[in-house]
């Protein structure tokens, strides 16, 4: 656990914002592995891996630095907490299905986390200490979020992997950890996919392939039918199939960072 136990006494703050990450670790684990999701339903780009993982016996922590509170997705709902509340359940119900032990939610404003960067008081810079404090608790050996590309350019999701990717680059091993990206290898991709601009990413550079069975392909489709105020019912049924027939055929790639 190198320095972990030490520092761990002056992050009393951060402790009581990851409730979860604090109690889900077993006796007993293959590997820690944290996703870091700048909205709920971003998980389900790499789901049918995380289920995988967890099925192998690692602990598997989602944590969302947003609640999605701008939406609105397909729902009536209007922007603000009441829809945040609807979206953090639905990811509850998410991580429930792919077998994640640990679901946290950080409760920044969505569409936000790319404003003012350098400004002392923007997300980016009150994420930085938030997120470093959450890798000493989780002490990960695998870290997954979005690439540069955010997925299809997206600026929260961008933001979240610059600042995760900042942090884990530190010359700091009690924050060093394996960071993946998700890469779309297969091409053409899905006409649906390239007409909003998903980033693909050159197969020799996805080093990372994590197989996966029918049971993690099901359990990645009850993942996505948590997410009701996001897709409607023919989306949410085509979703997976769509993304196991066109974009990852029998396997997650995963690019490494560094």
């Amino acid at each position: 656990m190198r320095k972990r136990l030490a520092v761990m006494a002056g992050i009393g703050a951060t402790v009581a914002a990851f409730p979860a990450l604090t109690t889900a670790h077993p006796g007993e684990y293959h590997r820690v592995i944290v996703a870091v999701l700048a909205h709920p339903d971003d998980e389900l780009v790499f789901a049918p891996a995380l289920a995988a993982e967890a099925r192998s016996g690692s602990v598997v922590h989602l944590v969302y630095v947003t609640s999605g509170d701008a939406g609105p997705g397909v729902s009536d709902f209007e922007k603000g907490e009441a829809l945040a509340e609807a979206r953090r359940a639905e990811a509850r119900c998410a991580a429930e299905a792919l077998g994640a032990q640990a679901v946290d939610f950080l409760d920044y404003g969505d569409g936000t986390l790319a404003d003012r960067p350098q400004d002392p008081n923007s997300p980016a810079k009150k994420l930085i200490p938030v997120l470093t404090n959450a890798m000493l608790i989780a002490n990960p050996e695998i870290v997954i979020t979005w690439g540069p590309d955010g997925g299809y350019g997206h600026g929260d999701h961008r933001m979240v992997s610059a600042l995760v990717a900042q942090i884990l680059q530190q010359d700091d091993e009690d924050v060093r950890a394996k960071l993946l990206h998700p890469a779309l290898i297969n091409t053409p991709l899905p006409e649906q996919l390239a007409v909003q601009g998903w980033a693909t990413t050159a197969p020799d550079l996805a080093s990372v392939r994590v197989a996966y069975s029918e049971a993690d392909l099901a359990a990645a489709d009850a993942a996505a039918q948590c997410h009701k105020t996001q897709f409607d019912e023919a989306t949410r049924a085509a979703l997976v199939p769509g993304f196991h027939q066109g974009v990852w055929k029998g396997e997650v790639a995963f690019r490494e960072a560094f």
